[in-house]
């Protein structure tokens, strides 16, 4: 019983832990500004974190942000 009270117990502060840490999901599109072109291999990072990804070959790119986070780091 106590065994069972107590994994019961762990999920759901693990569950409470994803409910909790709420963002939103940011996603685009990286082109030139010269001629308009989609750009592959963007770093794409919120500034001050480990997030971020990379555009794909058609320079799309799609990042959870955290909550209160507001820049985006564009690097190539």
């Amino acid at each position: 019983m106590k065994k069972s009270l107590f994994s019961m117990l762990i999920l759901f502060f693990i569950g409470l832990q994803s409910v909790l840490a709420q963002g939103r999901e940011i996603s685009g599109v990286v082109t030139s500004a010269d001629d308009g072109l989609s750009i592959p291999g963007v770093s794409v990072i919120v500034k001050g974190t480990t997030i971020g990804t990379t555009t794909d070959f058609d320079g799309n790119y799609s990042l959870n942000v955290p909550e209160g986070e507001k820049t985006l780091v564009f690097s190539f």
